[in-house]
């Protein structure tokens, strides 16, 4: 079944008309500085909109008190930061990192960094130690800002660099003798700075992968991505002047850092930090608070609010005008609970952390949306379909999913931080997910390279058996894996989390055996099943299947 990417087919471009037409100069227009002769990402996303008030922050702390912060506030700041960085002997190219929650010194951090010319480095609240030194070792941070509830660790980075602490009300913690008071630093400093010019290949954003496998791997970011991003806030996220915009997912992270922090306000927007934790009563209390009409985030969270039913939808349904999904695939399931209780078309977008979101089904340009599928490439990225060989296929044909980098024109990943690339094969570059394209060119998601079932000769997709169970009502959440088989090589083994007021039965998981046998396929029904109280995650949310096929696989070996 399919349906129309919006109810208004006629205020939108139709998408093939609009790639035909697209080329990456067209987006020229949509910036002040010069790609070719040099631009800063600090103009870009705040000095030209600086002029008429305009807000670009609302804030809403974790403890309830709220703020707003307009573009000319955060020039100022910023300023002052970059004047700090300046001081310090940070030079244009360095890496400036920053152990921040979501407040609104983390914007005036990555704005001063950019306005210095220096490389934004994010580091999640969420990580220990080990992945700090890490990551500031192999990028050679100049310096890092943190805040005071997020201090203590590092005083177990060895060789930390130079440190700057944002004193947080309510922590009685001292700022330490060795240690830089970010708002004195601040205050002490110009409010004027004139923007370091950068050009359009130099790295304004250094991000680390969280891979499944290896250690962690460095992306920098170039100036010339933003007209990448602003292609998906505009035409995949549609982002209109009359939107409230609210991105759930954290800046310390690719998707939060590139669509929460940087996308709005490189469109002149208003966005959305909200410090606490999600939950599914602060994120409808939220919503209503600041009339968000535009909503972000990733399946995970909105799974959860499906499982706290429809009840608590009611408040707010037909506010949300748009809202759209990445970091996995998006159920079916989710989308139609979205239609039923929200009033809301809910796309699902895919990318990742070295290419931004590629391939989407667009809320800002008319093309037909086929539940269950990532959707088209993004105009200025050819994504294809290719072979283990890196020939291209045929549509019908399952395949991993690759970027032609030579017909790409917003493309700008040049390969890993001192590091080689595998995923670099010829013209390529591979993205290591298998997926399915038609002949229309929309492309359906059929799971990690590694995460592909392979039993009595069938290869099954866990997202096709996920999508399935998850339409239980008594399935919150739930990953599919191979599990090692010595006579079908491998066997379909289901983790199911269930919802509330649901027990664990061999029954109920008889009952959802029978489900998927019926609804997808007598070869893809899992053989196990296990009810589980959670599922491993990232620190983004994705569902990481490998644990779960380790620990399976341990248990074979044993």
């Amino acid at each position: 079944m399919s349906r129309s990417s919006t109810p208004d087919e006629t205020a939108i471009p139709d998408y093939q008309q609009f790639l035909a037409a697209f080329t990456a100069d067209s987006l020229n227009p949509q910036f002040v500085g010069d790609f070719e002769k040099g631009m800063n990402a600090a103009i870009e996303c705040c000095d030209r909109y600086a002029q008429d008030g305009r807000i670009a922050l609302y804030w809403e702390g974790q403890d309830g008190r709220s703020s707003s912060h307009t573009f000319e506030e955060l020039k100022e700041s910023s300023s002052r930061f970059a004047n700090f960085l300046v001081s310090q002997g940070v030079q244009p190219g360095d890496r400036v990192a920053g152990l921040l929650p979501r407040i609104p010194e983390l914007l005036v951090v990555i704005l001063g960094t950019w306005r210095a010319g220096a490389v934004y480095q994010p580091l999640f609240t969420a990580f220990g130690p080990k992945a700090i030194e890490y990551r500031v070792s192999s990028s050679e941070a100049k310096l890092i800002v943190t805040d005071s509830v997020n201090r203590p660790k590092l005083d177990e980075v060895p060789h930390c660099p130079k440190i700057a602490t944002i004193a947080r009300d309510g922590n009685a913690a001292p700022i330490a003798a060795d240690d830089f008071d970010f708002r004195a630093e601040l205050a002490r400093h110009s409010a004027s700075f004139s923007p370091v010019l950068r050009q359009a290949d130099d790295a304004c954003m250094m991000l680390f992968t969280s891979g499944t496998t290896g250690l962690a791997k460095g992306v920098a970011v170039p100036n010339k991505a933003l007209k990448a991003f602003y292609m998906y806030m505009r035409y995949a996220v549609d982002l209109r002047a009359e939107d409230a915009y609210w991105n759930i997912a954290d800046p310390g992270w690719a998707y939060g850092l590139y669509y929460a922090a940087l996308g709005p306000l490189l469109m002149g927007h208003a966005t959305l930090f909200y410090e606490g934790s999600f939950t599914v009563d602060s994120s409808y209390r939220v919503i209503q608070k600041y009339g968000i009409t535009n909503l972000a985030g990733a399946p995970t969270a909105y799974r959860l609010l499906i499982a706290a039913g429809g009840e608590k939808a009611a408040a707010i349904k037909g506010q949300l005008r748009v809202a759209s999904s990445a970091g996995e695939p998006l159920n079916p399931e989710v989308i139609r609970w979205f239609n039923e209780h929200l009033a809301c078309p809910v796309n699902d977008h895919y990318g990742q952390t070295e290419i931004g979101m590629v391939l989407c089904n667009f809320h800002g340009l008319r093309h037909v949306v086929r539940a269950g599928s990532a959707g088209y490439s993004v105009p200025g990225f050819r994504m294809v379909v290719v072979n283990d060989e890196g020939v291209e296929l045929p549509p019908g044909q399952q395949g991993t999913l690759a970027v032609d980098r030579e017909a790409s024109s917003l493309y700008y990943f040049a390969g890993y931080w001192k590091t080689n690339t595998p995923g670099f094969v010829g013209k390529y570059y591979l993205t290591g997910d298998t997926v399915e394209m038609d002949a229309v060119g929309n492309i359906a998601f059929v799971g990690r390279g590694d995460d592909i079932i392979t039993s009595s000769g069938y290869r099954i997709g866990p997202f096709d058996v996920e999508s399935c169970l998850i339409e239980h009502p008594a399935v919150a959440e739930t990953a599919v894996i191979g599990k090692p088989d010595p006579e079908r090589t491998e066997i379909v083994k289901a983790f199911v989390v269930l919802k509330q007021g649901y027990a664990a039965s061999t029954a109920l998981a008889e009952e959802l055996q029978q489900l998927v046998k019926h609804r997808l396929a007598a070869h893809a029904y899992p053989r196990e099943l296990q009810f589980v109280f959670e599922l491993p995650k990232t620190p983004s949310g994705k569902i990481q299947r490998f644990l779960l096929r380790q620990q399976e696989s341990g248990k074979t070996d044993a």
